[in-house]
């Protein structure tokens, strides 16, 4: 028996392309950021003709990324006008985004924007695409990474996709959606639990747990076609699997030993390697994304602590020590913050610490009572986890700091397991 509430329980179908109700989102917004830059994003010159509206899609990425005010405005206005700087400066807003849709003679539209500095007074630049209709919340995505990038020198992380399990009565559904929750789809439907969706790093594919063998087995999940193949239906329980940077292996926990315990096995299931050999449960592994180091939970000490140990399997060295029971690690992808869940008394809340000072204490940067499973946007800037908020189980992301949260409700569904898919999309 293993010790976690839900992901140590554990010591087909194609993917669809039309998007399910379980999949719609609102998203609510809640704190305030410490510095946030004010910007401005009017309404795009036709938009409404798309079915979508750009604006917004922008807007509400803007706003969840924890880095940006959104300055009201009920204007509407296109790349090729000349703004007012004075005008847009008097609303105390430094900067702007303005655009068009039209449609084209193949039925396709031309989305167009336009980034200004407003306290300089300055174009910092735009695109134009041609997208089919079904991929305007992408391009409005993908909008929103561009004035992301350009106004805080990072990566933005609208346009990645996230993968979650979501559950309704006895059905189990695997999905995959755009970041904020949106255009979701259906990867598998089953009777039986799904969990511990992972992302291979180029986001081609998913590996998940599966009890639809009347036990838990391993499989490979290509997202594109819906082909699949288990990669470890071992004797006793496979669970758990976590990608290598270069996604050509995963650590998985195996008991056919006895014992739950961690190993190397290929991509398509070859030379599984036993890794640990401990007297406790070793699960839920994690590699950092420079692949030097696996983070892992482990009981060996007598409860749930979070370890690391060097790839190739070398030296083990306990993490956490704050706590007598901290589970699910998610390491930042520069390898500076570990994100966990963390237990006291009869609450498990999200919290973070600096890998970077020996002396760090944990923070907690939630005030829910039952999170779980953090996972790290691509750019290590948020981080979306499962909690629980009136009964219900629903998916959040929040800031770092815990300043900035979104929620993402389902109507219909609680979903569990969520975990952030690479850039490359």
């Amino acid at each position: 028996m293993s010790f976690d509430r839900r992901h140590f329980c554990v010591a087909s179908a194609a993917f669809l392309a039309a998007p399910s109700a379980f999949a719609q989102f609102k998203v609510e917004i809640s704190g305030v950021g410490a510095t946030q830059l004010p910007i401005a994003v009017a309404r795009f010159r036709d938009e409404d003709r798309s079915g979508q509206s750009p604006s917004a899609i922008i807007r509400a990425d803007l706003e969840r990324s924890g880095a940006f005010r959104i300055v009201d405005t009920s204007a509407s206005l296109d790349e090729t006008s000349q703004p007012s700087m004075g005008e847009w400066r008097a609303r105390a807003a430094d900067a702007l985004v303005a655009g068009s849709v039209a449609r084209l003679a193949d039925g396709r539209f031309d989305v167009r924007f336009k980034l200004w500095d407003v306290v300089r007074g300055s174009d910092l630049g735009g695109q134009s695409s041609a997208v089919d209709p079904s991929e305007m919340r992408l391009a409005a995505h993908r909008i929103a990474d561009f004035v992301y990038e350009k106004l805080t020198g990072e990566k933005g992380v609208f346009s990645t996709r996230i993968a979650y399990v979501t559950r309704a009565g006895a059905r189990y559904t695997l999905r995959v959606a755009d970041a904020d929750g949106e255009n979701g789809q259906v990867a598998l439907n089953s009777g039986q639990p799904i969990i511990s969706p992972a992302w291979s790093p180029k986001g081609k594919e998913l590996a998940y747990v599966s009890f639809e063998r009347q036990k838990a087995v391993v499989f490979v999940h290509n997202v594109a076609t819906g082909e699949r193949r288990a990669i470890a239906d071992f004797r006793g329980s496979n669970s758990a699997p976590a990608w290598s940077p270069d996604g050509q292996y995963l650590a998985v926990t195996l008991s056919r030993d006895g014992g739950s315990q961690l190993f190397f096995i290929g991509r398509n299931g070859e030379n599984p390697r036993r890794i640990t050999t401990s007297q406790g449960i070793d699960t839920e592994a994690q590699f950092s994304s420079d692949g030097r180091f696996l983070y892992f939970t482990s009981d060996r000490g007598g409860s749930p602590q979070i370890y690391r140990m060097a790839v190739p399997p070398g030296k083990v060295e306990r993490v956490t020590f704050s706590g007598s029971y901290n589970t699910s690690p998610a390491v930042s992808p520069d390898g500076k913050t570990l994100a966990y869940t963390a237990r006291s008394g009869n609450t498990f809340r999200l919290s973070t610490l600096d890998l970077t000072n020996p002396g760090a204490q944990p923070v907690a940067i939630t005030d829910t009572s039952d999170d779980e499973h953090p996972s790290f946007a691509p750019n290590g800037r948020l981080l979306i986890y499962a909690t629980r908020v009136q009964g219900r189980s629903v998916l959040m992301t929040t800031t770092l700091d815990g300043k900035i949260k979104a929620r993402l409700p389902s109507t219909t569904a609680d979903l569990r397991e969520p975990v952030w898919g690479p850039y490359g999309r």
